[in-house]
């Protein structure tokens, strides 16, 4: 195994930038190598920011230099099926950005090829890192809510204008439910595995949509005694916005505001600073339980940390046969299934067996 893994980089976007730039420089197992950049402008130009590593303007350029182990795939997802079955027939191993592939039967294509060329595959499901994602799952570990009946997680938003850029119009693998609900699907299957139906609400809450992008979407997400509902909306007005409310027989945990990281990955920080991703008190969640006979709310402290920077250490380990990838591939093509499936849903306006 070499001491270090040389990483080549496909799409020089705000994901490459904020989301996995940052983290690689932190691992030391992880060395920046090369870089495709189509088309650099003044002030955005990979090669005056990073002057030691190998720019290239291609992707299918880069997937043949024999000195890259690990290709990252962070493009429109139209293009993460093409690229990445690419990488992988060169014997590179794989990281995709979420979304996965626009169809699950290109996400099983890929995990094929993968399998048959002996490469590593998995998917940047960053939120399963989460601050209070990792809380829910340690209350959910510790029955701490006993039987849960309701699972509701947010990614709501107040934007009422269209915004610029690719995520706003409609392509493949685009609109609100693979940006985002990817995110929220994924960890809900995380935690309680797949549902037995799907019942999908999705198109534009904003007044004027020329394009019909679909910027909001609501999932209800059917299991055996319990429901879950996905929701992101870009017509929420709210100090605060909601982010979980999970009602268990024993007791209800309401949490608002999103894991700060994001912003502090914006702000040029990363895994290793001081205080990176934890939450301030201010924002933990309530849990509410019953005190003899009396309901009682009390704040519920949010766990320490292990940072997005866990994904790419946990990748490297993998990469030296040390365990499992972070993100099993299987998982994330069964979230693009239940994207179809709620998107059916939405169609046919009826309520889809998975």
């Amino acid at each position: 195994m070499p001491s270090q893994f040389n990483v080549g980089i496909i799409g020089y976007g705000m994901s490459a930038k904020v989301f996995h730039l940052p983290l690689i420089s932190v691992v030391p197992e992880l060395k920046l190598y090369a870089i495709v950049q189509r088309s650099p402008k003044p002030g955005d130009d990979a090669e005056k920011d990073y002057p030691d590593v190998k720019i290239y303007r291609s992707g299918e350029e880069m997937i043949q230099n024999e000195a890259v182990d690990v290709v990252l795939v962070l493009t429109t997802p139209g293009t993460h099926y093409d690229l990445t079955k690419l990488a992988l027939e060169s014997g590179k191993h794989v990281v995709v950005e979420k979304p996965f592939t626009p169809t699950s039967k290109e996400a099983h294509e890929l995990i094929a090829v993968a399998k048959k060329h002996q490469r590593l595959l998995t998917v940047y499901q960053n939120r399963r890192w989460d601050v209070d994602f990792l809380t829910l799952s340690e209350m959910v570990k510790n029955n701490t809510l006993g039987r849960i009946v309701e699972f509701e997680t947010h990614f709501d938003r107040y934007r009422p204008n269209v915004g610029t850029g690719w995520k706003t119009k409609p392509s493949p693998g685009g609109g609100v439910v693979y940006d985002l609900g990817t995110h929220l699907m994924d960890q809900v299957v995380f935690m309680f595995g797949m549902p037995t139906k799907v019942t999908g609400f999705i198109g534009s809450q904003r007044e004027h949509n020329p394009d019909g992008f679909e910027d909001s979407c609501t999932v209800l997400m059917h299991y055996d005694g319990m429901m879950a509902t996905m929701k992101a909306s870009v017509i929420s007005l709210e100090t605060a916005q909601l982010r979980y409310w999970v009602r268990g027989q024993k007791g209800s945990y309401k949490k608002y505001y999103l894991d700060g990281q994001d912003d502090e990955l914006k702000g040029g920080r990363k895994p290793g600073d001081p205080g990176f991703g934890v939450e301030p008190k201010e924002r933990y969640g309530m849990l509410t339980t019953m005190k003899g006979e009396t309901p009682s709310t009390i704040t519920y402290p949010t766990v320490e940390p292990l940072t997005y920077g866990a994904f790419y250490t946990q990748f490297t380990k993998a990469l030296n046969g040390q365990g499992e990838v972070p993100v099993d591939p299987e998982g994330s093509a069964e979230v693009i299934r239940l994207i179809e499936l709620a998107r059916q849903s939405s169609r046919d306006g009826r309520t889809l067996s998975v």
